[in-house]
């Protein structure tokens, strides 16, 4: 879900071919109950009320794109894009180290289910651990235990496309029966990996998930058992009907601003039947539909507080959003998490 504007320099054409690609490596996972996961995505009850407004943290060069939540923790989790690691923020603001393995280039969108964390893996080639073979074609999904802060598995998706075609796994979701779902940003996809692991290619579509830029990003199961994925560079969000063949429909938005029918989104965070979209680095847009997600206006943006957002998270009956900084590839230790207001 990185803005584009954080890669600055990068020949966004040159394709970087794969001699080999590496292919899905199996770790032991116990399946994930439906029950399970729809009480702990992204934890919306949390026992540690009241959360403040607003809650800054220092972290060198984290430059944390995803946002999770864990209640066995009672902690944030946020990724790194030059670091691949995950960390912990408190509420107070304190943050620490958590997750890593030499493997993890950078960390993209992540979720939180119970003990295990799925986070995306992918390399623009920004990180500490870039190398040619991986930049633009790395596309993972690993998935990290929080009790023994190990990896448990990693699935590699970009094996599932030709050597020629870029490769950015963006952002996961997950459906009730442990099935996650992942955008690609710079390939047309959106990939499927079962609860035990093994990836496919759920859809590809050359024209609505394409773009000159960047592409698919964020995305949320809807628990009617549909998709809705944001692409950046079309300024557009699509539906994906799982029940009907993975049936495609743009869905209108209206009251957008300051394009008409434009919301080029990156996460996606669906709380209370309104979906909240981080849009343009600098604000966040609450979204609500009336007719399940055919068509859907803005009723309200909040455009204060946020510089170089990413993604949101849902948890204590609120919606917070990830002050990453992106766009700015200094040495930034500052960043924050702010709550919709």
């Amino acid at each position: 879900m990185p803005d584009p504007a954080y890669f600055v320099g990068e020949t966004r054409t040159q394709l970087i071919s794969f001699i080999m690609k590496s292919k899905y490596i199996p770790y032991s996972l116990l399946l994930l109950s439906a029950t399970g996961l729809i009480a702990c995505e992204d934890h919306r009850d949390s026992p540690n009320a009241p959360f403040p407004e607003r809650i800054e943290f220092v972290a060198e060069r984290q430059y944390p794109e995803g946002i999770a939540y864990s209640s066995q923790l009672a902690k944030f989790l946020v990724t790194s894009i030059p670091l691949g690691k995950i960390g912990t923020v408190a509420t107070d603001g304190r943050y620490q180290d958590l997750l890593t393995d030499p493997g993890f280039i950078a960390g993209i969108g992540m979720k939180v289910a119970g003990d295990r964390v799925f986070v995306c893996n992918s390399d623009q080639g920004r990180s500490v651990r870039s190398t040619p073979a991986t930049t633009r074609q790395l596309a993972e999904l690993l998935v990290f235990n929080l009790n023994t802060r190990q990896l448990e598995r990693r699935t590699d998706l970009d094996a599932l496309l030709p050597e020629a075609e870029p490769n950015f796994a963006n952002d996961v979701t997950l459906a009730p029966d442990g099935t996650a779902y992942v955008t690609d940003s710079f390939s047309p996809v959106i990939y499927k990996v079962t609860p035990n692991g093994a990836p496919s290619i759920l859809l590809r579509d050359n024209v609505r998930f394409a773009s000159m830029t960047f592409g698919l990003n964020g995305i949320v199961y809807h628990p009617n058992n549909f998709l809705i994925v944001a692409n950046t560079g079309q300024g557009k969000l699509f539906k994906v009907d799982l029940a009907n063949g993975n049936a495609v429909s743009e869905i209108i938005v209206a009251n957008t601003s300051p394009v008409a029918n434009s919301l080029p989104g990156d996460g996606l965070t669906l709380f209370n039947n309104d979906l909240y979209v981080v849009t343009g680095g600098n604000r966040v847009a609450q979204v609500r539909t009336a007719d399940n997600w055919q068509t859907a206006s803005v009723v309200k943006y909040d455009a204060s507080g946020y510089v170089g957002a990413t993604t949101s998270v849902a948890v204590n009956a609120q919606v917070y959003t990830l002050n990453a900084r992106i766009g700015q590839t200094g040495n930034d230790q500052n960043f924050s998490i702010q709550r919709f207001r």
